[in-house]
C-alpha cells in the first residue's frame, strides 16, 4: 500500500480557518480548519452556504495572539489519545489514513 507523501499534498486551504466547502451534489459544509502539529484538524458541519469572512479572520486572531501553543499541546496529547483511523483511496494505489479521537457515528444526523 502506497501512502500519499506530505510533499506530494497540493495545501489549497492554505490559511484558511472557517470556510465553506460545497461538494459537486451541491450539499455544503462550513469547515473549521487548524494545524494541531503533526496534524491538521477538521471539523465539519453540514450547513447553508454563509459569508464566512469575519470569523475566519477572528480565528486567525485567536491563533496568532495565542501563538498556536493550544494547538500545539493538542496535537502532541492528538499522539497518544487518537484511537481510530479510517483509510481513504484515493487511487487504486495511493491511500490515505485519516486519524480519528473516536470512531464517527455514521448514522448522526449533522
Amino acid at each position: 500500500m502506497l501512502q500519499a507523501q506530505f510533499h506530494d499534498v497540493a495545501n489549497d486551504q492554505r490559511g484558511m480557518s472557517h470556510f465553506n466547502w460545497t461538494l459537486d451534489s451541491g450539499t455544503n459544509y462550513h469547515i473549521l480548519r487548524t494545524a494541531c502539529y503533526p496534524y491538521m484538524k477538521y471539523h465539519c458541519s453540514k450547513r447553508e452556504v454563509q459569508d464566512l469572512w469575519l470569523e475566519d479572520k477572528f480565528f486567525r486572531f485567536l491563533k496568532v495572539i495565542n501563538l498556536g501553543l493550544p494547538m500545539l499541546f493538542y496535537g502532541l496529547a492528538a499522539i497518544r489519545l487518537i484511537s481510530h483511523t479510517e483509510i481513504v483511496h484515493v487511487s487504486e494505489t495511493v491511500k490515505v489514513p485519516i486519524y480519528f479521537l473516536y470512531p464517527e457515528d455514521k448514522g448522526s444526523s449533522f
